[in-house]
């Protein structure tokens, strides 16, 4: 089994942002403190880079799931979490990353291309990690002094792609099986392609490195083509996206062939045809030359036989009528075989030059300034709308009649990713934010009514809930209790007023109603003690002692309260 692999599936995953903390600081003499929860830690990212040493992407069909580290949650004492590590992945130069669709695992088919790995040291960012959570120190203000909850941490993206490798080769060998290729690649390179006396024995491209003088230049060996290969015969077109980056192509055309219907010229304009239908199946990356335009050389191979030699000697004039540089070649006498490395090398030079001058070309063409004023029309035509800039809100219905409103954006998202929805304070600050945004206002104009179903996202990760205006500001939800007291913290909330500076207007009029008090006091005192309610140890108020309750109950026979003397008397 062939260890070389250049189409996998891969499972990526960004580590998760860390928690906010939620912390109080409590130190002696300090009863002021405030706030001191840190911020949770980044979560790493997952990043695809290109790498010369590799090439294959072997490592990911054994381990295709990958994930970065996440980050860890704050602590109080104004600790922030630490940041997860990136987690770099190398893959060869001449990697193309696309989203993935349709099957499971390893059938999943490439989707849209998200990014094309041409250069050594060329980076994707293939699952972003997710962002920290704030702690109730960086939520703390002026207006809420003492938060009592913090923000969770963003989950990481997580998503699957399709990693296809295109071998960066400067010529591409091509042609029917058993022509000759592998055998022209090793007598050329160092490469040790496996050579056999059948067809299809190169069942993946194999990759060499040929030397002309002081210059060299790379050689893809493709597997063999037949008529009908974009149907699906043979190896089909599987292994043809290896010569989308080659600059030359050389038909390698086996002179020695004992098939019937099979000629030189023959050959050529089977694989030039299916070439052809391939080229139409092709989106080319930037700066990148067509297949049709691109140089063609013709190899004619196995010479070291007599009559192939003289087919070969019969057939050129052909070609070269056809403005084809043609050489005759034979990888086990190795004739021809110098006259053909300085000669390719002379058109991958030339060619080098022209894809160079035309990648610069579309770079400069594809610079785009957008005007400012379009984003200032854009935010009006949403204005008029009712409708905020940053969210989209549609009414959506299924055939049983129920409907709802789907709020879509990256903020009211990315907020209700971060509520943790146990914390009552938590939930009033989200409330707020999209209060704030406008989200309140603009389902009002979408005609929606308290109790309808309002759904934030979409897939897994909606939030859904029946909307409730009432609590746009959020402080409604709570009882007041200094337990759920949004934004306050006792111990900065002093009942003498301390807790901020008075006006002088504040302080007289505070002087004269406590003075007021005073002198009402010792009224109040004066007439108790006028009335008898109060007395003086040196004074004898009641000689007679006519106030006493065993006077008075001898007199009325009642007792305080309006008892009888008989029913006390019964009680005993």
């Amino acid at each position: 089994m062939s260890d070389f692999v250049d189409r996998v599936t891969v499972h990526v995953k960004g580590g998760d942002g860390g928690n906010g903390a939620a912390s109080i600081r409590r130190e002696k003499y300090k009863p002021l403190a405030g706030p001191d929860g840190g911020d949770g830690g980044r979560g790493g990212s997952v990043i695809f880079v290109a790498d010369s040493n590799a090439t294959s992407l072997l490592d990911f069909r054994f381990l295709p799931h990958r994930a970065a580290p996440s980050g860890t949650q704050g602590l109080g004492g104004d600790k922030d979490g630490s940041n997860g590590e990136d987690m770099i992945l190398p893959v060869p130069v001449g990697t193309v990353v696309f989203t993935a669709k349709g099957g499971s695992g390893e059938q999943k088919k490439p989707g849209e291309p998200l990014a094309d790995l041409r250069h050594p040291g060329d980076r994707f960012v293939a699952a972003e990690g997710g962002a920290g959570g704030l702690g109730n120190r960086s939520l703390a203000n002026r207006a809420r002094r003492a938060p009592g909850f913090a923000l969770l941490g963003e989950p990481g993206e997580e998503r699957d792609l399709v990693l296809e490798l295109k071998s960066i080769a400067d010529v591409a060998l091509v042609g029917f099986p058993s022509a000759g290729k592998s055998s022209l690649i090793a007598a050329m390179s160092a490469a040790k392609p496996k050579i056999a006396d059948y067809p299809f024995t190169t069942l993946v491209p194999n990759l060499g490195v040929v030397m002309a003088g002081s210059r060299r230049f790379t050689v893809a060996d493709v597997p063999g083509l037949i008529p009908g290969a974009s149907q699906g015969k043979g190896l089909g077109l599987e292994f043809l996206r290896h010569i989308e980056r080659t600059e030359v192509i050389a038909h390698v055309i086996d002179c020695a062939t004992l098939e019937p219907n099979r000629d030189p010229m023959a050959d050529y304009e089977a694989l030039e045809k299916e070439l052809a239908i391939y080229a139409d199946q092709l989106e080319l990356p930037l700066g990148a030359i067509p297949i049709a335009d691109r140089p063609r050389i013709i190899v004619l191979n196995k010479v070291d036989v007599p009559e192939a030699k003289e087919l070969a000697e019969f057939v050129r004039p052909e070609f070269e009528k056809l403005g084809l540089k043609t050489f005759i070649v034979s990888t086990a006498s190795h004739e021809g075989l110098k006259e053909l490395s300085f000669a390719l090398m002379d058109i991958v030079d030339e060619m080098r030059e022209r894809v160079s001058a035309q990648e610069k070309a579309e770079e400069e063409a594809r610079v785009v300034i957008r005007p400012l004023e379009d984003t200032t029309r854009r935010r009006r035509r949403a204005n008029e709308r009712g409708l905020g800039f940053d969210y989209n809100i549609e009414r959506e219905q299924d055939a049983n009649g129920d409907f709802w409103f789907t709020v879509t954006g990256d903020k009211p998202e990315r907020w209700v990713r971060q509520t943790n929805f146990d914390n009552e304070e938590a939930v009033g600050y989200l409330a707020d934010r999209l209060a704030k945004l406008g989200v309140e206002d603009s389902l009002r104009k979408m005609g929606a009514h308290a109790g309808d179903e309002v759904r934030i996202g979409r897939g897994d990760r909606a939030v859904s809930f029946d909307w409730d205006p009432t609590i746009a500001a959020g402080a409604e939800m709570l009882d007041g209790t200094p337990q759920v007291s949004r934004g306050q913290d006792l111990r900065l909330q002093e009942t003498d007023g301390r807790a901020r500076r008075r006006t002088n207007a504040e302080r007289r009029r505070e002087y004269h109603e406590w003075m007021d008090a005073k002198a009402a006091v010792r009224a109040a005192m004066q007439a108790e003690r006028d009335a008898g309610h109060w007395s003086d140890p040196t004074v004898l108020d009641d000689p007679e002692d006519k106030t006493s309750l065993i006077d008075r109950l001898r007199e009325d026979g009642t007792i305080a309260g309006g008892e009888s003397n008989d029913t006390a008397d019964s009680d005993k």
